[in-house]
């Protein structure tokens, strides 16, 4: 996969795109990224991204020109978007922005087949609207605002890149993931078996692998009704799961 990130603070991704699994996803070419600094595209000497709304009111607003042309330079702007889902072999630009759709699990998932990406990251007060004619997606991390797009855009590669095959070593772990299927992840336990007075469940201890299996079903069920009761709905459980649920 092939993203692009375009910003005004490159120096904001060099951590994180450069420690844990991003690092090796992209030293083993299964995920080229690639930081565009949005100033570059500027023609005035201050390198202005930025200029005052029309009509008034607070704060700044990212100017269309120098956007368009960082898109351009990505090989994203060929086209003004006629859909929010583009075909795969397209580029799909994403604006990082509070006002786009939540990012969970299986947005993650719709984005992971794409092969090239564009996250545009925004400051002040947001992009001049005409630059949305070249977004296919406004995607938020959460109903908060933050300084900018930078963050968000972290948070969507990490999440991304977990699923690309051979970026995660045992895909099981992906399978089983907090949100699969609409649940929260069972309880872990690691050795010792006993700390300070608190044992290990024994089912975990008896290796019967089926028992551990269901018990690890059933614990994930009453851990999302206890911490997240706004998922059950949505979750996809058996008739009988649904049962027991109501007789809790």
């Amino acid at each position: 996969m092939r993203i692009d990130i375009l910003t005004i603070f490159p120096e904001m991704f060099k951590g994180p795109l450069s420690e844990s699994l991003l690092e090796k996803a992209q030293d083993k070419k299964l995920v080229n990224i690639k930081i565009h600094n949005i100033r570059s595209f500027t023609s005035d000497k201050h390198k202005s991204v930025d200029d005052r709304p029309f009509g008034g009111g607070p704060g700044m607003v990212f100017k269309p020109e120098p956007i368009y042309k960082a898109l351009k330079h990505a090989g994203a702007a060929k086209n003004k978007c006629k859909s929010e889902w583009p075909p795969k072999n397209k580029p799909l630009v994403i604006h990082l922005s509070p006002q786009g759709k939540t990012l969970d699990q299986d947005l993650v998932l719709r984005l992971v087949k794409y092969k090239h990406i564009v996250l545009l990251c925004s400051h002040y007060e947001g992009i001049d609207e005409r630059v949305l004619n070249w977004v296919n997606q406004e995607i938020s991390i959460g109903d908060y605002v933050l300084t900018g797009g930078e963050i968000p855009a972290m948070v969507l590669i990490d999440s991304v890149a977990r699923f690309i095959p051979g970026v995660v070593k045992e895909r099981e772990s992906l399978e089983k993931d907090s949100f699969i299927g609409g649940l929260l992840d069972y309880p872990h336990y690691t050795r010792p078996a006993d700390f300070k007075g608190m044992s290990v469940p024994g089912i975990l201890l008896s290796g019967n692998h089926k028992k551990v299996e269901e018990w690890r079903r059933e614990q994930a069920i009453l851990n999302t009704l206890r911490k997240r009761p706004d998922l059950i709905k949505k979750a996809r459980l058996s008739k009988e799961e649904k049962r027991k649920l109501k007789n809790k």
